[in-house]
């Protein structure tokens, strides 16, 4: 099922005020999938194994991309393992 571009962008610009953070920290984030009500992201560099990654997910990446994007319910971090 595809997303809006509404929602799509609002997610990306909600990335885009955490994403100076988390590269100042050697770190990135980026979008795997987006549905109505959940956002699931990928740690990247120093922040795939940084040891409060859940708390920068759940305090910072899930708050943010809420305020944003309302209609978002959960935020999830993709795992390959």
């Amino acid at each position: 099922m595809s997303v809006s571009d509404e929602l799509r962008q609002a997610v990306e610009n909600a990335l885009a005020e955490i994403r100076p953070y988390l590269i100042a920290d050697g770190g990135d984030i980026s979008i795997v999938n987006i549905t109505d009500d959940e956002v699931i992201v990928q740690f990247e560099g120093t922040c795939q194994s940084c040891t409060i990654n859940q708390m920068t997910l759940k305090n910072g990446v899930e708050e943010t991309i809420k305020r944003y994007a309302p209609q978002i319910k959960k935020v999830t971090e993709f795992n390959f393992l």
